[in-house]
């Protein structure tokens, strides 16, 4: 087995049940994500449209393909027909021209809201609050085309494992609380994106559903 395949395997063993392994693949060619298919990885994770676009036309049909970057309004047309989940949604703006594509081409698609809880003012997302505001509004709930399947957020890059916890508990908190509230009897609501290669094990304890983990198993990226 490659070295590849092999982090796959050992990443993959790691996840305790309920947990997902996305294989962040971005700027990696497709021969690196064929090593990690091979070895049994299905999900992708992708921040460009233009290489999605070109990966899944030459992957294989089954492999699932989560994008996870910064989505502008003007891309989302090109990524709608085959993309299995977004988890990068930070406004309504972006959540309704989801909506508006999918509804285009008789698809529903499933997203994620992105919250900003980390120190690092330029990372993307809702707040906590302005996520509640949102879900009170009624926006989300009159649109068709579109499944709200959880939330998705990003701890500050710091060695402070305490505010590490601390930023993951308070997703993990806003996700709960919308499953009480507007979500409560949605089945689908599901999903809590968080944790990465240098901090996955911190977000599994605090309640972390999908980790999104590229470098730590494909290596440095070429950009």
């Amino acid at each position: 087995m490659t070295e590849i395949g092999e982090k796959i395997v050992k990443y993959g063993g790691e996840l305790p049940q309920g947990v997902r392994l996305v294989a962040v693949s971005k700027f990696h060619p497709v021969e690196a994500l064929r090593e990690a298919y091979d070895a049994g990885q299905r999900i992708f994770g992708e921040s460009r449209v233009q290489e999605i676009e070109v990966k899944h036309r030459e992957m294989p049909a089954d492999v699932q393909w989560h994008f996870i970057g910064h989505l502008q309004t003007n891309k989302v047309r090109q990524l709608v027909p085959y993309v299995t989940l977004i988890h990068s949604i930070d406004s309504q703006r972006l959540l309704e021209c989801v909506d508006r594509e999918a509804r285009r081409i008789g698809r529903t698609v499933d997203v994620l809201l992105q919250l900003h809880v980390a120190q690092e003012a330029t990372k993307f997302g809702l707040t906590p609050e302005e996520c509640f505001a949102l879900a009170e509004s009624g926006a989300i709930e009159r649109l068709a085309n579109v499944r709200v399947c959880g939330v998705m957020g990003m701890a500050t890059n710091t060695d402070d494992e305490a505010a590490i916890r601390r930023e993951f508990r308070l997703i993990r908190h806003t996700f709960d609380e919308l499953r009480q509230g507007i979500f409560a009897g949605k089945p689908w609501f599901t999903e809590v994106s968080m944790g990465m290669s240098d901090d996955y094990r911190i977000a599994i304890e605090e309640g972390s559903t999908l980790v999104r983990i590229g470098t730590s198993i494909f290596g440095a990226r070429s950009y």
